[in-house]
């Protein structure tokens, strides 16, 4: 047997990665799409439809963008909204947890409801401790970002 690896010059075209989740989105919607519209009410079918032929318009628009001109002081108000997401999602959801716990378990103490439901309440818990450190992460890389400005001539 041959154990040698054998090197082939094919050339690989590189593709972008948003090109790629175009593609791979449309493989699996366009069939799901084909199978559900014969059997769906006529208007459903055409609005899903119409949906679907806007999915296609949008995502070609976004496989053309160049992720690598993309810079990283554009990307920092995505990453804030993203942890001012988490902190107030985590936040939220402890403060539902509360209701929940105080409205449907009366009969129980503050210690048997952390003890029932802690595992959810750890969840929430890591949750806004991400989006806080996320928070951190970007003030001391505004920081950082200043800081290089100002030492360049």
């Amino acid at each position: 047997m041959d154990f040698e690896s054998k090197a082939t010059t094919q050339t690989a075209t590189v593709r972008k990665p948003l090109a790629l989740l175009r593609d791979t989105e449309a493989l699996l919607r366009r069939p799901v799409i084909a199978t559900l519209a014969p059997i769906l009410p006529p208007k459903l079918s055409n609005s899903l439809q119409v949906a679907s032929t806007l999915a296609d318009e949008s995502l070609q628009e976004l496989s053309e963008i160049d992720l690598e001109t993309i810079s990283d002081i554009e990307l920092q108000p995505a990453r804030i909204r993203v942890g001012l997401s988490c902190v107030g999602f985590g936040a939220l959801m402890i403060l539902v947890l509360l209701l929940y716990c105080n409205t449907l378990h009366p009969e129980m103490s503050q210690l048997e409801q952390i003890h029932q439901y802690w595992y959810q309440y750890i969840w929430f818990v890591c949750l806004g401790v991400t989006g806080m450190f996320l928070l951190g992460r970007e003030a001391m890389r505004s920081q950082q970002l200043k800081n290089h400005k100002s030492q360049k001539p």
